[in-house]
């Protein structure tokens, strides 16, 4: 996939050096190495002399104009929000010049840097916590905890096609605001959910959570990575109207989840009765611990 947008050379060191199937990440920054990402550890690109690959700017500026098909405008949405999907779920972040008209973002120009996420699918890495977070084919109202880049979205991606696996024959409507859970392009999702999921991308939660119960009526809501300040209170609305709600969110882990504003009242009000902690310990998704309403800890690594 990447070797119609990479530059040739780079492309066929990356090959000979490293296989996609480990790579998470490649992130190409103007005038620094390039880097490779492997389970949370970073390699530099070297030549055929053992010298250090260097990205620039019109490395970068071509890259960016091959993903948007030689069109900035048909991709602005996208790019103004800072990244564009490509074809079987790779993401591609952008970094530069932000163009703005007031308070709107108007676009994003002059890129400096790239990171280029591949996802990857690890069939079965949910089931350990399977049993915890469904009862008698329900599915308790989860909140999913990990550190940027330690297996979130990969997590939940599991728990729902593990859902239709074991036919708990429920509506799941994914909100996915960043198109990064289902990546979906040309109205197909480039990762295999099962057969029981509907799809908003590109849209806010609020409008997810609100269009979605009253059009869709969805039994469980997925939403990944929610900020407790401005989408509690569409969580809420969710579980009042008996919709289960499965959503994650960056945290380090409970201490500083402790620390978020609003989760005082999460806990006080027991919107969630299972949290999953995950981490890289050993590689991304590695559960650490699966606590109830309380936080007391049934499961504990």
């Amino acid at each position: 996939m990447l070797k119609d947008y990479l530059p040739r050379d780079i492309y066929n060191l990356i090959i000979k050096n490293f296989s996609f199937a480990d790579i998470n990440e490649i992130r190409m920054r103007a005038n620094e190495n390039l880097i490779i990402v492997i389970k949370n550890k970073k390699y530099y690109l070297k030549d055929e002399n053992g010298e250090f690959v260097k990205a620039n700017t019109n490395m970068i500026e071509n890259f960016v104009r091959r993903i948007s098909e030689n069109s900035i405008y048909a991709y602005n949405d996208n790019i103004k929000n800072g990244y564009i999907t490509l074809k079987r779920g790779i993401r591609v972040g952008l970094c530069g010049s932000i163009v703005t008209d007031g308070d709107n973002i108007v676009t994003v120009k002059e890129f400096q840097a790239v990171n280029i996420r591949i996802p990857h699918i690890v069939k079965n890495c949910s089931l350990m916590a399977y049993d915890y977070l469904v009862e008698n084919n329900e599915v308790k109202n989860t909140l999913i905890i990990s550190a940027p880049g330690n297996g979130k979205t990969t997590f939940v991606r599991d728990f729902i096609y593990q859902l239709y696996a074991h036919n708990v024959s429920k509506n799941i409507l994914v909100a996915d605001e960043r198109n990064e859970m289902c990546s979906v392009v040309g109205g197909e999702p480039a990762v295999d959910l099962g057969g029981f999921c509907d799809i908003y991308t590109n849209c806010t939660k609020t409008f997810a959570f609100k269009n979605g119960i009253r059009s869709m009526r969805p039994d469980i809501i997925v939403t990944d990575e929610i900020d407790l300040d401005k989408d509690l209170e569409s969580i809420i609305e969710a579980i009042n109207s008996g919709v289960a709600v499965i959503a994650t969110i960056h945290a380090s882990g409970l201490n500083q989840l402790k620390k978020k504003k609003n989760f005082d009242r999460v806990l006080d009000e027991k919107f969630f009765s299972r949290f999953v902690v995950l981490s890289g310990d050993e590689g991304p998704g590695t559960l650490t611990g699966i606590y109830d309403e309380k936080l007391n800890c049934l499961y504990c690594r």
